[in-house]
């Protein structure tokens, strides 16, 4: 089955360092894509994909069914955004709340920490396509997704263990 991921993206997101969309985007080249979310024009292309059906919004919180089952799913639309700008673009888009929704359960905890006030419960973009990849049978595009998201996040996670130890140092040294 052909697999198709459609990053529905806050035109904040998109420049971003931060934004694990684009990780997404250079590993699944032509299975994936990203239109930049407006809430006067919703995207044409996308709107004809999903009365087509196969199509499934990926969001947190209530899903149409208990266990997420993808039998017949080969599109899946991610908001790419933060939680709260997801919200919005959710409940802004009429033609969202159309698509089937669907959520996954994820195998372990995000390692996602770029940003402040991250859900618990959340993942990133790029961690939510891994799920999606492994959970229809991609795990190749999804070992080399993780392997590229977990390069991406070290030089991070440096850079804020250097910047803690400074701050230790200078609560230990007071003037």
């Amino acid at each position: 089955m052909q697999l198709k991921i459609t990053l529905l993206t806050h035109f904040k997101e998109i420049s971003k360092k931060s934004n694990t969309g684009r990780l997404v985007l250079e590993v699944l080249g032509p299975a994936a894509e990203q239109i930049c979310w407006d809430r006067l024009k919703p995207p044409a292309g996308l709107l004809d994909e999903i009365s087509s059906g196969g199509v499934a919004l990926l969001y947190p919180g209530g899903a149409d069914e208990e266990e997420a089952d993808l039998t017949g799913i080969n599109q899946f639309i991610i908001i790419d955004s933060t939680w709260h700008e997801a919200r919005k673009i959710h409940q802004r888009s009429p033609y969202l709340q159309q698509v089937r929704r669907i959520s996954l359960k994820p195998a372990g905890k995000s390692r996602y920490n770029l940003r402040k006030n991250q859900k618990a419960s959340g993942l990133c973009t790029a961690e939510s396509v891994i799920e999606i990849l492994r959970a229809t049978g991609h795990a190749v595009m999804a070992d080399r997704l993780e392997e590229i998201f977990l390069a991406y996040m070290r030089p991070f996670k440096a850079i804020r263990a250097v910047q803690k130890e400074g701050e230790a140092a200078c609560c230990e040294n007071p003037s």
